[in-house]
Formats: C-alpha cells, structure tokens, sequence
C-alpha cells in the first residue's frame, strides 16, 4: 500500500485520467504505427498493446471482485504472463476504434468498482485492491510513454 493515502474517489479520477490519455495517443496513432511493433523485445504491435491495457482493467477488476469477496486471490507473474500471450494471440486484428472502446468499457468498468469502494476496501487483501488501483493509473501511462518514445511522438 502506498504513502499517499488517496480515497477511492481520487484513484477513479486518476484512473480515468491515464485511461483517457492512452485513448488520445492511440486516437492519434497512424494505421502503419497501429501495426507496428516498435518496443525492443516485444513483439506485439501498438494496437494489441494498447487493448492489452483494457484487458488488464477486466482481469484486474476479477481479482478485486473476488477479494472484496473474501477470496484469497493468487496472483504472480506466470500468471499474468499467460493472460497477456493469450490476449496477444486474440487481440492481433483489433481495430483502433475497437481497442479504444475496449479500453473505455472495461477501464470505466474498474473505475466503478473502484468508486465503489470504502477506504477499508482499498485495504481488503493486505492492501491488494488499493495495489491493483496504483496498477490500474501506471500501467496505461507506462505502456503509452513507452510507445511515445518508441514511435517518436
């Protein structure tokens, strides 16, 4: 858990922020950008990048489910390595109309999870769902940095 002690409103706000700001710079990408894979040793174009991070958002919002459930929810990095090989594989056609919609649905989806939730629930799960909301405002804007440099936008 952070230092920072934001409410559940603040991580909504800042959610949505770094969602919309992703969505912009997709918005923005040209069709030979959109299928270009322009991070070093990544071999997945922008645009299953960019609908990886609304995948994200559904997966990340399961968990959170389940832990405010009660759940002891399981999470590590084979696992999260295998979601994202599954959706590379399934998300290799993905329009940038269809990515950017992807993105508002589920991004809007765990922002009203996240609204829904009481400071004590940000700290259900040894402070995991508050982990999963730092996740959910760093991980659009590190993917879309990552792929501004990389493009040189």
């Amino acid at each position: 858990m952070s230092d920072d002690a934001r409410s559940p409103a603040q991580y909504v706000a800042d959610i949505d922020a770094a969602r919309e700001r992703l969505a912009a710079f997709a918005a923005g990408c040209s069709a030979e950008q959109w299928r270009t894979a322009p991070l070093e040793g990544d071999p997945r174009p922008v645009g299953v990048i960019v609908d990886h991070v609304a995948d994200a958002y559904e997966y990340m919002g399961g968990w959170v489910r389940r832990i405010l459930a009660g759940e002891d929810v399981a999470v590590d990095g084979t696992t999260v390595d295998a979601l994202n090989a599954e959706h590379a594989v399934a998300a290799a056609a993905t329009t940038p109309d269809e990515a950017i919609a992807h993105l508002r649905t589920s991004g809007a989806a765990f922002s009203g999870l996240m609204a829904g939730c009481s400071a004590a629930d940000l700290r259900a799960g040894d402070g995991r769902v508050e982990r999963f909301a730092q996740i959910a405002i760093r991980h659009p804007d590190d993917h879309r940095a990552e792929l501004e440099a990389a493009l040189g936008s």
